[in-house]
Formats: structure tokens, sequence, C-alpha cells
């Protein structure tokens, strides 16, 4: 099947977004956007009745994908859009989707008050048993949200994009690749945000405990510089600010995804098949970032 941008519809106002979101990204990758809808046929004891009965179920399931697709199309001219209804539990039609899909892109509720993200159960485990990039998109991201401001200090989807943020943990060429690919594409510059741990040294503020901490911090920088410096090279239009500071790896990505246009953080692949795991880091950043956030499995 040829590449595309798949995104998980279920009519909800967040993964109306994500369809937004997705079919911006198709006009940036040149890629078609094909939207899967998941059909949960109607119990059998439901089917009976007049107006809940599974050909009623299913023409309201049919009318959210078209209708989807044409307003993306009205949107979006250029962009090829599909549809596709499955049939199944969510989680595994998504899972399957993407298994021959470049970008899964999926919609994540707001949380009320605080801006972030409230990933579900089905979302969680999407990303944990997807092997393709997958990016959240919050409820009423707009485009203009991924731009600066415009000289009046107006929103603008005209103006150029905020920059893209990396999430560097464990470095991995994957992560690294996808987030100087999406700088490139959107003519921004790239973040690279490491945190380290400074509790060894909290206790010292002066005397010679103090050099010590220094020391570690030139160490972290030069490492993170080392770790850059092939994809400077490789990327050399791509302005890249190196952020390495001391504290909470999700903490300082939350903050620094305030002025993004996407946060790009890994997800290491476990063996394990039981439970959802997705690493704390990223876990926290998908409910807390403010902007829309690509999550990169990695070995």
């Amino acid at each position: 099947m040829a590449r595309t941008i798949t995104v998980g519809l279920d009519g909800s106002a967040e993964s109306g977004a994500a369809a937004e979101w997705a079919a911006r990204e198709a006009k940036l990758r040149d890629l078609p956007v094909r939207l899967i809808h998941v059909w949960m046929p109607v119990p059998e004891p439901m089917a009976q009745a007049p107006l809940l009965g599974a050909e009623t179920h299913q023409h309201w399931t049919e009318r959210v994908p078209r209708e989807a697709a044409e307003g993306l199309r009205l949107r979006h001219p250029g962009v090829e859009v599909s549809t596709e209804q499955r049939t199944g539990t969510p989680t595994e039609a998504l899972v399957e989707a993407a298994g021959d899909a470049e970008l899964l892109v999926l919609g994540s509720r707001a949380l009320s008050g605080l801006g972030g993200f409230l990933v579900g159960s089905v979302g969680q485990a999407v990303i944990a048993r997807t092997k393709v990039p997958v990016v959240l998109v919050r409820a009423g991201e707009q485009a203009a949200d991924e731009h600066v401001m415009d000289p009046a200090g107006i929103p603008s989807a005209a103006t150029a994009f905020r920059p893209v943020v990396l999430g560097l943990g464990s470095p991995d060429d994957a992560v690294i690749a996808f987030a100087f690919e999406e700088a490139k594409r959107r003519e921004t510059a790239l973040y690279a945000v490491q945190a380290w741990d400074s509790w060894p040294y909290a206790v010292y503020t002066i005397g010679p405990g103090f050099e010590d901490h220094e020391e570690f911090s030139r160490q972290r920088a030069a490492a993170l510089a080392e770790t850059l410096r092939p994809w400077r090279q490789k990327y050399p239009d791509v302005e890249v600010v190196e952020v390495s500071r001391p504290g909470s790896a999700a903490a300082l990505l939350v903050d620094a995804s305030r002025d993004a246009s996407l946060v790009v953080v890994g997800r290491r692949v476990r063996r394990n098949p039981i439970g959802i795991h997705i690493g704390a880091v990223t876990h926290a950043v998908l409910h807390h970032s403010t902007a829309p956030v690509a999550v990169v499995a990695h070995a």
C-alpha cells in the first residue's frame, strides 16, 4: 500500500483536530491522508430496537468519516483524502492500520484548566504497541497555534513555524532523525533538550563540591553537542539550539512545549507484551504538553 498519514477518527472534537493536523502534515510531506473509523457492531438485543438497530448505527458510523473527509478536502485543496471503515475494537483496528502507514495521528482531550492532554486507554495502548511514529493532537488545536504571532501580536498560520522540541533521554537515531526532518519541513529551529540529575551535587552551594557540579554540567553539555554534531552536518539548514540543564526531563519538555510547534519524544520498544509501557517521561509529556506530541518507537 502507498505511504499514508493515517488518522483515528471517532467523530469527537479531538479526532477532528487530529484530522486537521494530519492534513497540514500531509501537505508538508506530499502524502495522502487516510481516515480510519472503527465500527463496533451493536449487540443483538440492540439490533432489534427500531431506533438503535444495526442499520441505523451503521448509517451514523459511515456518515462520520464521509463528512470529515469532505470537510478536509474543502479546507486543504490538493491533499488526497480517503476513508476506511473497520470493525472490531479501536485498539486492535488502529494498531493494524498503523502497520502500513508512515504516521499515525490520534486525538486527545484537553485537560480543563491545564492546557494539556488527557490520553485515554485506547491512545496509550496504541502508542505502546505501534512501531510507526504516533502523533497526539489535543482538542482545539489550530494551525495558528504552531506558528509565531504576527507583528501585531495576533495568531496567524501565515507566519513562521515555532521550533520543534526534541527530548533527548537515551539518544536514538530514529528519534533524532524524525525531529530533524520535522524541523526541516517546517523550516524552523530544533531545540534539543537534555535533562540530567543533579542530586549528587545538590548539597553543594560553595566550596570544592561546586566545582565538581560545574564540571559535570560541562561534561553533559559536551556530550549533547557530540551527539548532535553529525546531525548538524547532515542538516546544515536546520538551526539547532542545545539545552542541557539539571532537573526533570518531563518538566523541561513541558515548559518548552509552550513555544513549540511539535514535541518529539522516544518510546523504547519492550519485549514484555503484558501491560502498557511508554516510559515515565513520555507519559508525562503526553499528558501535559501544550503542543502536539510525536512519539517515536526505538530499540
